[in-house]
């Protein structure tokens, strides 16, 4: 039942190519909710078949990220938070997210930007509570560029690696997904609980 949904993705990113591999990471580091596993995993694994550099791969996904962390920031900084809460729910972002996300970057401070970028649900809107704190425009693009280039980094290399079983990246990749999304919230976690023990 899988397989045919991983061939069908891994035809649509090789067929559109790296423009693609940026406009679909675009996507999801702004506000739709586009998964970055499905984009970046099969452009390792078409890497691995040489249908694909790798490192213009990764260079999309990273760029793509940084456009739509981008567009987040300046979104925040021109309209507001009025205007978030007011129109985000028909972008899937409710009030309760934004609070929580704000609560986060309030918490963590700048850094933020870099470690909630690896976190599920923070990392497409940690860039709203940044333009709201009309956050310094370079400092915003290095932690967030380095936040997003490592998860780029692992996801593309994870594709490309397991690129040699083709029936294990058909059969498993759900599970892969699902055990990257568990150790990087692990690694949040404890990252959390450090800062918050330096603090007392």
């Amino acid at each position: 039942m899988l397989e045919p949904i991983i061939n069908y993705i891994v035809s649509t990113v090789g067929a559109l190519g790296y423009f693609g591999i940026f406009i679909m990471m675009f996507l999801e580091s702004s506000f739709f909710p586009f998964p970055s596993e499905v984009v970046m995993i099969p452009a390792g694994y078409l890497a691995y078949k040489g249908e694909m550099n790798i490192f213009i791969a990764i260079f999309s996904g990273i760029a793509g990220s940084l456009a739509g962390a981008l567009f987040n920031y300046f979104l925040a900084i021109k309209y507001g938070r009025a205007f978030l809460v007011k129109y985000g729910k028909y972008f899937f972002i409710s009030e309760d997210t934004i609070l929580k996300v704000e609560d986060f970057f309030k918490e963590h401070g700048h850094i933020s930007t870099f470690s909630g970028r690896l976190i599920p649900a923070v990392r497409q809107y940690i860039s709203f509570p940044a333009g709201l704190a009309k956050m310094n425009l370079f400092t915003f693009c290095i932690y967030t560029t380095l936040g997003a280039a490592i998860w780029v980094i692992i996801l593309t290399y994870l594709g490309y690696f397991i690129g040699g079983n083709e029936a294990l990246i058909k059969e498993y990749l759900r599970y892969i997904i699902i055990a990257i999304l568990i150790c990087l919230a692990a690694l949040a976690y404890f990252y959390i609980k450090k800062r918050k023990k330096c603090k007392q």
